[in-house]
């Protein structure tokens, strides 16, 4: 089983007001950052966001009126809230799916340092 090491995730929505962050109804990036200075990206999508971007993309003409919707790096999920996430993003890792459902985006640069907890990165020790 691979061992992960350190981690920290960052939720897009954590940034949003919180009147607009609909956990039942919603879609969000979540970045996840290891002390080895890797960064993983993916999607969370509800369920029912995706019957609301359909809805929505029937209206609008988007995706053929709705007949299709794709993203990359998509997870599903019943709701986006932070306990929901991590739960997932842990069982990903217990069941080593985690690399598959994430993508690998560019290593930290030291430049970056200052948006993480003090020491969190191995080299900065």
């Amino acid at each position: 089983m691979k061992q992960y090491q350190n981690f920290n995730i960052w939720i897009e929505a954590e940034s949003w007001d919180e009147d607009n962050w609909d956990i039942e109804d919603s879609n969000l990036d979540v970045i996840v950052t290891f002390s080895n200075r890797s960064k993983w990206i993916a999607t969370f999508f509800t369920y029912k966001n995706i019957q609301s971007l359909q809805t929505k993309n029937k209206k609008t003409g988007e995706c053929m009126n709705g007949t299709y919707f794709f993203a990359s790096d998509m997870i599903l999920i019943d709701n986006t809230s932070r306990e929901r996430i991590y739960a997932v993003i842990a069982y990903l890792m217990e069941k080593e799916e985690f690399e598959t459902a994430f993508t690998k985006y560019p290593d930290v640069d030291k430049s970056e340092d200052y948006l993480y907890p003090t020491n969190f990165f191995k080299d900065s020790y």
